[in-house]
């Protein structure tokens, strides 16, 4: 494949081209986002590229993409609450408003977060923080996306 993996995420997470993936789930792939000013900030990839919504899938697929959901959910929550003692929660979405494939949000919350969004949801954060440089995904989160994963791993390992 070639080109910009983040126009076919899901077809390069499976060929292996797509340098977000934390780790394979059941059903998807748990990958980092590519923008993290909530650090942490993660998403559940479903593995078929042309489903686009939860009804898309049989009933038993759609509830492994809900349990898998919950592994980064947890896998993030417990890194994050230990790198950063201002974290307070998870919030989990599926929304799927502007990309077609289904997909789901885990968006860790702090309370350094300003005063009058701390308690909305993150989509009502200016537009310059989902596109500014210093919040893109890079090296300086590797120590992120490595306690994500060993959480991911920890989590696995105990079922």
């Amino acid at each position: 494949m070639t080109g910009d993996w983040r126009t076919d995420r899901i077809r390069t997470a499976l060929n292996g081209g797509n340098p977000t993936v934390l780790r394979r789930l059941t059903s998807g792939f748990a990958v980092i986002g590519d923008v993290q000013f909530l650090p942490g900030y993660s998403v559940l990839l479903v593995d078929e590229p042309d489903v686009q919504r939860l009804s898309d899938l049989p009933k038993a697929k759609r509830l492994s993409f809900l349990s898998d959901m919950d592994q980064p959910g947890e896998a993030v929550e417990r890194a994050c609450r230990r790198l950063d003692p201002a974290f307070r929660r998870i919030n989990l979405e599926i929304l799927g408003n502007t990309d077609p494939f289904l997909h789901a949000h885990v968006w860790p919350r702090y309370e350094w977060e300003p005063a009058d969004l701390v308690g909305k949801p993150v989509w009502l954060y200016p537009r310059e923080r989902w596109s500014d440089p210093r919040f893109r995904l890079g090296p300086r989160h590797d120590v992120l996306r490595e306690a994500i994963s060993g959480e991911l791993d920890r989590l696995r390992s105990a079922t």
